[in-house]
């Protein structure tokens, strides 16, 4: 409305001083040497606008002329920007959904149109990392890292290449060059994070970790957690060599990460040797709460030096305690206290109180609980044949839990992850693995378990009275039945390797037992069925396809085992190292406190 107003308010002004003019009388002289001009007022009025609006012309004329080669060149420059932005971005688009040859047409015309670019430069260096031309990309990315605005990408390209050569050496120094430039740049403190702690410099990851939280890449909660994990790592890698400085670096762990496993352990171990042994016991407490763990329970077992074995069953039987629940069938816990809880008894010789424990998992059992199994047959009875029968289940029984980190499995606890270099990774949890698959165990396999298991030892049988008894005949090998389909690669061979060892054994000992004469009978036809015998009424299963169908000979339910005094399988003092090693089993909890400790060291 105002613009309106003034434009009205020129028009007036305009025509007033037109009218103005036209009422003025008189005439205009000019003289200018030997010319002489006489007009009116209005006309020289008129003349001079027209002048006025001469000039004007003329001179946009000029200026445009003028200015047309600077314009032609903005111009053209202007096109050529918006072909190289048009290649750039359907470029990309083109590295986003894999066309190989569409990007690289595309990263041609940005290099001709947008040389300078730096989206020119990056779609030229991915698109020669999506072709594979590594040389091409780090001499693309070299050239990003001399340029002020690009310096931080092409150090990230180049620190991508050299993790693809496996130049672990190179990837850390351009991590480092690029923390230097950007303290918060979140891909190099993980990679320089990572490096140090794989080579042990705690320190040096400790001040990574701290200007992390400067810079506000990890919150409160995870700086206090991941500091916990470092000084762990530190305190367990200094127990033997500065005792004083791994009890200050796990003391401060253990406050910043109460439930963290390692850190409770080596914590508890410390207190227990300074007598404080409520506090020591505290601390298993809290971590055993959050986390149920072996250790955790060995360790609040030989808190108190000096302690009976009963003594040590009472304190794992209160631990155990505290992560008890109600079922529907009655009152259970968890695995991990009933196994502490087995094993407490086991030392103790209360081996109905540890079957008692280990009876909610013998149906499915893993294979610590079928170990401790054939511990107690072993060590209460003396009996090996059932002892090997639950050995030759924990070949085929789910995997106990391990320290698992990206599908990484570990026989120990560590800081970072080995696949990614990721701070505290490991968990305490079943391997995927591991994990039981839709197909479960053949008929002959469970049926062969169960035979091993129901079967009483192998009694020896007497001729003649009077006469010295005489063991059973060994029957051939027969074949070994197949075994799971989630089972560890090596099951079967062990398994074979178990049945031949004991047939062998058994044939040796046979061969060894003084010739009896018994009464002499007439030779029967070859064709007359055998009378029956101990040994004839052996028990026998096959495979439900196969009832009521002729084919290889029986697997007896019951296979005699005779232990040699170099058996490489179970002896007196339970499962051998390389046994247990094998099959991917825990280790056998070593008895006393120097033995556990002993293997945390390690």
């Amino acid at each position: 409305m105002l613009r309106i107003v003034l434009f009205l308010v020129l028009i007036a002004l305009a025509g007033a001083g037109a009218a103005w003019i036209a009422d003025q009388t008189g005439d205009v002289i000019i003289n200018w040497g030997s010319l002489r001009a006489k007009t009116t007022v209005p006309v020289l009025a008129l003349a001079f606008g027209l002048v006025a609006v001469a000039a004007v012309l003329a001179w946009s004329i000029l200026t445009t002329i003028w200015r047309m080669p600077g314009r032609l060149r903005r111009r053209n420059h202007e096109k050529r920007h918006a072909r190289g932005r048009h290649a750039i971005t359907h470029g990309l688009l083109a590295i986003g959904h894999g066309d190989t040859a569409l990007a690289r047409r595309h990263a041609a015309a940005a290099r001709r149109h947008a040389p300078n670019d730096p989206l020119a430069l990056l779609l030229h260096a991915q698109s020669a990392q999506l072709e594979g031309r590594r040389d091409e990309a780090q001499r693309v990315f070299r050239a990003m890292a001399e340029r002020e605005d690009t310096r931080l990408l092409g150090l990230r390209g180049l620190f991508i290449e050299a993790q693809r050569a496996d130049d672990a050496v190179g990837a850390v120094m351009i991590a480092e060059e690029a923390i230097k430039l950007s303290p918060s740049s979140t891909w190099a403190s993980h990679a320089v994070l990572g490096f140090r702690c794989a080579r042990g410099d705690w320190s040096g990851a400790l001040a990574i970790l701290d200007s992390n939280l400067s810079a506000g890449l990890i919150d409160k909660a995870a700086y206090r957690r991941q500091r916990g994990v470092l000084l762990t790592a530190r305190a367990l890698e200094l127990e033997t060599m500065d005792r004083d400085v791994a009890r200050e670096s796990v003391m401060e762990a253990i406050k910043l990460a109460p439930t963290l496993v390692p850190a409770a352990v080596l914590a508890a171990k410390f207190e227990s040797e300074a007598n404080q042994v409520r506090r020591a016991m505290k601390l298993v407490e809290v971590a055993w709460l959050a986390n149920p763990h072996p250790d955790l329970a060995e360790a609040y077992a030989h808190v108190k030096l000096g302690d009976s074995a009963r003594q040590r069953l009472q304190r794992v039987e209160t631990l155990a305690a505290k992560t008890s629940d109600k079922t529907a069938a009655g009152k259970a816990g968890h695995i991990e206290g009933r196994l502490a809880l087995a094993r407490a008894a086991i030392d103790a010789s209360e081996f109905a109180r540890a079957r008692e424990a280990l009876a909610p998992y013998v149906n499915d059992p893993t294979q610590r609980v079928a170990l401790l199994m054939a511990e107690i047959g072993r060590t209460e009875h003396g009996d090996g044949g059932r002892a090997r029968a639950w050995t030759l289940r924990a070949v085929r029984a789910r995997h106990d839990p391990a320290w698992t980190a990206d599908g990484y499995v570990s026989d120990r606890w560590r800081p970072v992850s080995p696949v990614t270099g990721r701070l505290d990774a490991f968990q305490w949890q079943t391997p995927v693995a591991s994990l039981p698959s839709d197909k479960g165990t053949t008929i002959e396999s469970s049926a062969f378990e169960e035979a091993m298991l129901a079967a009483p030892p192998p009694k020896r049988v007497t001729a003649n009275p009077g006469e010295s008894p005489v063991e059973p005949p060994v029957a051939e090998p027969a074949p070994v039945p197949a075994a799971q389909d989630n089972a560890p690669p090596q099951a079967k061979e062990i398994v074979k390797e178990i049945i031949k060892e004991n047939v062998e054994e058994a044939a040796k000992e046979v061969a060894k037992e003084e010739p009896v004469v018994a009464p002499a009978e007439p030779v029967k036809p070859a064709s007359a069925p055998a009378e029956s015998s101990p040994v004839a009424a052996t028990p026998v299963f096959r495979s439900r396809a196969d009832l009521g169908k002729p084919g290889p000979a029986p697997i007896p339910a019951v296979i005699p085992i005779v232990r040699a005094p170099d058996d490489p399988g179970i002896d007196d003092e339970g499962p051998s190292d390389e046994f247990t090693e094998q099959i991917g089993t825990p280790k056998a909890q070593a008895g006393g406190w120097r033995g556990f400790w002993s293997r945390w060291g390690a």
